[in-house]
């Protein structure tokens, strides 16, 4: 795929997300970001260059990192109700980041690539 499609595919959602946010049903603005836009480029760049088995072990890791944003919006649903927006915001993507960093580590130990 071409870096202009990329690039078009994100910017659609985007666009989908602000139009959303401003219709009666604007919780589905926090749907959107799960649609598998850039999983989608990602498996096809890994399984058409690296073959099924690095595709495999891509998709497996893609599973565990379901848990870094599950920890992202669980602190901010917590967080929104003691600080402002962009501090809350803030919070929550220091805990995606140590959660994500822990998950690597994790995952370098247990496939051997520490």
């Amino acid at each position: 795929m071409n870096l202009l499609l990329k690039a078009l595919m994100g910017a659609a959602i985007v666009l989908l997300i602000g139009v959303l946010s401003k219709t009666r049903n604007y919780y589905l603005a926090g749907l959107l970001p799960l649609f598998p836009t850039f999983a989608l480029i990602a498996h096809y760049i890994v399984g058409s260059e690296r073959g099924v088995e690095a595709l495999r072990t891509t998709i497996l890791f893609g599973i565990w990192a379901v848990i870094p944003y599950l920890i992202y919006l669980v602190a901010l649903y917590f967080l929104i109700g003691h600080f402002r927006l962009s501090h809350a915001l803030s919070g929550a993507v220091i805990c995606w980041a140590a959660a994500a960093w822990l998950l690597i580590l994790v995952w370098r130990g247990w496939h051997g690539q520490g």
